[in-house]
């Protein structure tokens, strides 16, 4: 099954896309291509294949014997859009207008993923408290630029992209990058221990301890100043048709302490 994987890797198709083509889980696809023989897939899966390559049979030779052409390339893409659940389905869910094509397959495709991992009933709640911090990553990624490097050297110590690829601030992605490749060998090569990290661990929380008290200091200096504009305009609350005049109020009474 070799060939098969070159031919899949070549044509570009990955095993979510794949997946997602014959309606199998990607753990499902990274199985049936262990196996030796094309003939040992579930027949309707082996026929839906065959039927994405254009070819009669999936023995060694015929597989070897595909010539990527530019043309053989776009049929195949063809037909795995129309088999694939298009990223149209997602409208239901998602607003695509204004994104291309691959930005609507690419949404499609983490949708998937986090589904499946969902679904895995062994590591469900694992899987779950996971996808919540990835969703906590996300909502913080414009704040914090080295949530971006660490996915990355995620990317590039996987495999999926060249490790000499820099698409956000080089120099500071090259030096973070340094960085996070020494922490985590000391780690992975057991150079560090919980008791040798205690002190440090207990800054880093005394740390996120004072931020979080900093903010919630400044949401209710926020809130009395608030409370504050509406008693001196004589409202009860925001609504659209006072919103504008309160802010305005807010500002003022913002500079009055400066």
């Amino acid at each position: 099954m070799n060939s098969l994987s070159e031919l899949l890797q070549e044509l570009g198709i990955s095993k979510v896309r794949l997946a997602k083509y014959l309606n199998v889980s990607r753990q499902m696809v990274y199985n049936y291509l262990e196996l030796e023989d094309l003939n040992k897939w579930p027949k309707e899966k082996k026929i839906l294949l065959l039927k994405l390559l254009d070819i009669e049979d999936g023995d060694e030779g015929t597989i070897k014997g595909i010539k990527i052409t530019t043309d053989y390339l776009m049929s195949v893409e063809n037909r795995l859009n129309q088999g694939v659940k298009s990223s149209s389905d997602m409208d239901s869910f998602f607003d695509m207008k204004g994104l291309n094509k691959a930005e609507q397959t690419l949404i499609a495709d983490i949708t998937y993923l986090i589904k499946e991992k969902l679904l895995e009933e062994n590591k469900k709640e694992e899987n779950f408290n996971a996808m919540n911090y990835l969703y906590h990553m996300l909502q913080s990624i414009d704040n914090v630029p080295e949530i971006k490097y660490i996915l990355g050297y995620m990317s590039k110590t996987t495999g999926f992209i060249s490790p000499d690829e820099f698409v956000f601030d080089e120099e500071r992605q090259f030096i973070f990058e340094g960085i996070l490749y020494s922490a985590l060998t000391l780690y992975n090569n057991g150079g560090a221990s919980r008791s040798k990290l205690a002190e440090s661990h207990k800054r880093f929380v005394q740390e996120i301890e004072q931020k979080n008290e900093e903010k919630l200091s400044r949401t209710q200096q926020l809130n009395t100043i608030k409370i504050q504009a509406l008693r001196e305009l004589g409202y009860n609350q925001i609504n659209e048709q006072n919103a504008a005049e309160v802010f305005e109020k807010i500002a003022e009474i913002q500079s009055r302490k400066v």
